[in-house]
């Protein structure tokens, strides 16, 4: 039956995205490949809906999409890293014959990291049964919104001196920490809704709340912000229920 398919048709959305979302990040055109990141965002969160409408399920429906995420929410934010890198150090993105005899060549191989981690956390997410509840460790494509939202600060106008976010060694510290708390084992709560309830959903409802208000008071660098209030939040009711 052809609605067996439409799954995976949306999925295969989500590949064409991330991949669009590569070639454009590694020509410069970082907003180009934001647009694409969210729009495979977009198709990641519909094919799973609509999967479970049509009662489309399949082995390879879940093992595309995996594959589709590690394009979308692994290799796409990694180019962002690199991009973001050769902007901020050479001014604009170099050609590979240039990037090869860089001294800052070094520098720009530090954005594997976040390739070569999400591809172990999805790994990791695939064969780990405690995850049907909650996420063990930042899932990638949150992960992908905060690069995401750096490289629309790197390439927007913007009142705030940034320069300070955009040195070279904090951004690949960043890449480090955000490549960690991938495979971390620390768990994170997961954004599906199973019912409306406000008590069961307290702390989703609570934090979306404050996403809109990050947002609202600090623009694009708010969106960077909703992730590590993502990863606080996470921490802080991690040590509360051991409690």
């Amino acid at each position: 039956m052809i609605k067996k398919h439409i799954p995976n048709c949306i999925t295969s959305l989500n590949i064409i995205s991330g991949v669009l979302a590569v070639f454009f990040a590694l020509y410069g055109e970082l907003t180009l490949s934001v647009i694409a990141i969210f729009c495979g965002a977009i198709f990641d969160f519909c094919d799973g809906l609509i999967a479970r409408a049509l009662k489309a399920y399949s082995d390879i429906g879940k093992e595309l999409d995996s594959l589709a995420d590690m394009i979308t929410f692994g290799f796409a934010p990694g180019a962002l890293m690199f991009a973001i890198l050769q902007i901020s150090l050479d001014g604009a993105v170099a050609s590979p014959k240039e990037l090869i005899s860089s001294e800052y060549l070094g520098f720009y191989l530090c954005s594997l990291f976040i390739p070569v981690f999400s591809g172990l956390r999805l790994a990791k997410f695939n064969v780990d049964t405690r995850q049907s509840e909650s996420f063990i460790g930042m899932p990638t494509p949150a992960n992908a919104i905060f690069w995401s939202s750096l490289a629309l600060m790197r390439v927007g106008n913007t009142s705030m001196d940034l320069s300070l976010i955009f040195n070279p060694w904090v951004i690949i510290l960043l890449g480090i920490v955000t490549s960690l708390l991938l495979v971390s084992e620390i768990p994170m709560f997961s954004f599906k809704f199973k019912t409306l309830s406000l008590k069961e959903n307290k702390l989703r409802f609570s934090f979306l709340i404050a996403v809109i208000v990050l947002i609202g008071v600090f623009g694009i660098l708010g969106i960077a912000f909703s992730i590590l209030l993502y990863v606080f939040l996470s921490v802080l009711q991690y040590f509360l229920h051991r409690k």
